[in-house]
This record gives structure tokens, C-alpha cells and sequence, in this order.
């Protein structure tokens, strides 16, 4: 979703607040119209997603400007921390549609436009509550990846505008999140993964919010007010075919080709330190689930995988006490079991299957290193 903060921000802001007056409304002209703009994916992590914003065209007053609630700042201080927290404040601007349109010509992603079929005392409301929020805190919310967003927060403005839940959601209810975000990844192998298995029991939650721009695009094209469409006939503004990115190293081979070589291996040094990697990003999810307010990253079940006892297993092996680390090879390995048929009806199961089957081998080869042979009496 889009977040670069574009030129003339301010500026813009300030031109419109001179008619306002702050305390004003300054009165659109009858020929005034308001759409959502859905933009395309880019293959930028903020833009894989799209983009929605509310254009403004007034040629009676003589302004075009675009209202973007997906802009924050990289200045803000200790940003990682705030936006892994879940607690980084994103804020609405606005700026002109001619900035608008440039800015996604040079990134070479598609506009859709849809016009707004609501009377003139309801594009009034409706852009006077916007003004209204820029002219306030209310511009500042933190941002939630499912609950509040570019996206979301434009269906909740037009909602209240309208005095009632107009705009829900109209396809893939049955679907998942996580079902539903799975494709956008694709052509990034390692953010598909990633995301995978960072998210926790939310994203399995069954989508009926509108989240993401082209589920706002899809349900205005169904959605009815006052017994006619909402929105008129999606148009196409800027029109670009997404750029699939290749890459040597961000694919499915060298996923493969590193997971077949711990296999193949057959070391006791390589194990240990597959298990290392494994144990740390599951100590990582932990400390994500109780540091984060991201619900999204809380309940992670893939700590099953990346399981942080698997750093006790490599301890008792160091120390070279066979029971205790065949004792945890084999919890491990009751873990992995438990994972893989928790998993199998899940959107990730195959991207994550891979690694089921190779923590599968090195677990058992470790447990049968350590196993103390039966004596036999003769």
C-alpha cells in the first residue's frame, strides 16, 4: 500500500484550508465529483499490494487532489522498532492529482478510477469530512495491516459520509487472509515465505473485511445505495502490464538446493547448524508475539517448526549426552508431525513442506545417532 510521501503535500494542504478558512466549508461547484482511485501492484514490499485513494475534481473551484491515508515517515525516530511494534502512526495528505498521476507513471503502475454516484449534499459531507481529518489529530492513526489501512480507513470515510455501512465486502468471504494474500507474493519467493510463517492464528480468520485496494475496486462495482450503484463504471487512467521480477537468488531453486544440501549432507556440524537457524527464528516469533500489537503476529503455530527447543537439543548435543538429545529429537520430531497435519488445509503448506521434510530427516538421523544400541544376550 502506498507510502511515499509525495512533493507538495503541504503545500496543497494549505491552498485548501485558505478556502476552508478552518472553520468554513468551502462549497464544491455542481460540476465536482469524488472517486476511489485503485492503483496497481508494484514490486516494492509497500507496493505489493496496491494502493487506494479519494480523488476530488472541482473544475468550478478550479482543484484536483488526491486524499492518501497510506503516508508515513522514514524519519520517524527508532521507525523498525515503532512499525515492528505495530504501533508507527501513519497519516493522511493530500496532493494533486497531476503528482498523483507522474508519481505512479514513473513507477509504472495502473490507476482505476470510479466515480462516486452519490448526491451533491453527500460528496459535500463527504469532502468536509476529509478536510475536517486533515485539519486534525484525526489524521494520525496507527496502522493495523488488516484493520487499518490505506484501504480500510477510505471505506470507513465513506461509510460515516453516508450515515451507514454502504460499502462491504461482496466476494472471498470464504477465503482466508492469509489465502487471500498468498498470490500477491508472487515473483518474491522469500517475502511469500516470510509472511508465511511470521503470521499466527488472525490471518486464518476467515476475510470479511475489506482490506486490500482491488477488494474495494471488486466491491463497489456490486455495492448499491439508494436503490442505484454507488459507483459508476470502473476507468482506466494509466494502464501498465505488472513487471514479474527475476532474481538468482529470491526463488524456489536455491530454497530447494539449500535444504537438499542439509539433507544430502549427512553432517552432524550441518544439522546442528540448521537447527540453530530454525531455533532463533522461533525464539524471533516468540518475542514478536508478546513485543508486537500486530494481532497478525500473534498465536504463531509455526513455532511447531521453528521450534526454540530445538536450541536444548543442540546443547545436550554439544555436551555430548546422548539420552537427553535423542529425547528431544524425538519431541522435536512429535512436534513437526503435529505441525504438518495442523498445516495441511493451510494456503502455506506447500511453500513450507520443503522444510517439514528436511527438520523431519535431520531430526530422525539425530535420533538415531544418539539411540543406544539393544544389547543382545547370548
Amino acid at each position: 500500500m502506498k507510502t511515499v510521501i509525495f512533493k507538495k503535500t503541504l503545500f496543497i494542504l494549505f491552498f485548501l484550508l485558505s478556502f476552508i478558512g478552518f472553520s468554513q466549508s468551502l462549497p464544491l461547484s455542481k460540476d465536482a465529483k469524488i472517486s476511489v482511485l485503485t492503483c496497481g501492484l508494484g514490486n516494492e514490499t509497500y507496493s505489493y499490494f496496491g494502493h487506494t485513494g479519494l480523488r476530488v475534481s472541482d473544475p468550478g473551484n478550479n482543484f484536483d487532489v488526491v486524499y492518501n491515508y497510506g503516508t508515513f515517515d522514514f524519519r520517524t525516530p527508532n521507525f523498525v522498532l515503532k512499525f515492528a511494534k505495530g504501533d508507527l502512526q501513519y497519516f493522511a495528505t493530500v496532493h494533486s492529482y497531476a503528482d498523483f498521476y507522474n508519481e505512479y507513471t514513473y513507477e509504472k503502475r495502473s490507476i482505476f478510477e470510479q466515480d462516486l454516484l452519490i448526491p451533491q449534499d453527500l460528496k459535500q459531507k463527504l469532502f468536509d469530512e476529509l478536510n475536517a481529518v486533515l485539519a486534525s489529530e484525526e489524521r494520525y492513526y496507527t496502522y493495523k495491516f488488516i484493520d487499518k489501512n490505506c484501504t480500510s480507513m477510505v471505506v470507513d470515510v465513506i461509510n460515516k459520509s453516508l450515515g451507514q455501512t454502504v460499502i462491504t465486502k461482496k466476494e472471498d468471504t470464504d477465503k482466508t487472509y492469509r489465502s487471500i494474500l498468498f498470490p500477491y507474493f508472487d515473483g518474491h519467493f522469500y517475502d511469500q515465505l516470510g509472511t508465511s510463517i511470521i503470521f499466527g492464528t488472525k490471518v486464518d480468520q476467515m476475510g470479511t473485511r475489506i482490506f486490500l485496494p482491488f477488494e474495494l475496486k471488486n466491491s463497489l462495482d456490486k455495492t448499491t445505495f439508494q436503490n442505484k450503484l454507488l459507483a459508476g463504471k470502473s476507468k482506466t487512467l494509466l494502464e501498465f502490464t505488472k513487471e514479474t521480477p527475476t532474481s538468482w537468488w529470491n526463488n524456489i531453486y536455491t530454497y530447494l538446493f539449500i535444504l537438499l544440501f542439509v539433507i544430502f549432507a549427512k553432517s552432524k556440524g550441518v544439522d546442528k547448524i540448521f537447527f540453530l537457524i530454525l531455533s532463533l527464528i522461533g525464539i524471533f516469533f516468540v518475542v514478536m508475539g508478546f513485543y508486537s500489537f500486530h494481532q497478525e503476529l500473534a498465536m504463531n503455530y509455526n513455532v511447531l517448526l521453528f521450534s526454540p527447543l530445538l536450541l536444548v537439543l543442540i546443547l545436550f548435543s554439544v555436551l555430548k549426552n546422548k539420552l537427553w538429545t535423542y529425547r528431544f529429537s524425538l519431541i522435536n520430531f512429535v512436534l513437526l508431525v503435529i505441525y504438518f497435519l495442523f498445516l495441511i488445509n493451510k494456503a502455506h503448506f506447500f511453500i513450507t513442506l520443503p522444510l517439514i521434510i528436511t527438520s523431519g530427516v535431520a531430526l530422525v538421523r539425530t535420533a538415531i545417532r544418539n539411540k543406544k544400541p539393544i544389547p543382545i544376550i547370548i
